[in-house]
């Protein structure tokens, strides 16, 4: 993951050619707390 002012940009560490993921702050914003609450961890 890495964060820009705008942006921030999502790519799978294990398959770095394929594409990434964009998104807007305020998105990404809204996803965490969904994350949070699933229990998902990363692995």
């Amino acid at each position: 993951m890495a964060t820009t002012p705008t942006t921030i940009h999502i790519r799978d560490s294990k398959t770095p050619t394929t594409p990434h993921l964009t998104l807007a702050p305020s998105a990404w914003a809204e996803f965490l707390p969904y994350v949070a609450e699933s229990g998902a961890s990363a692995r």
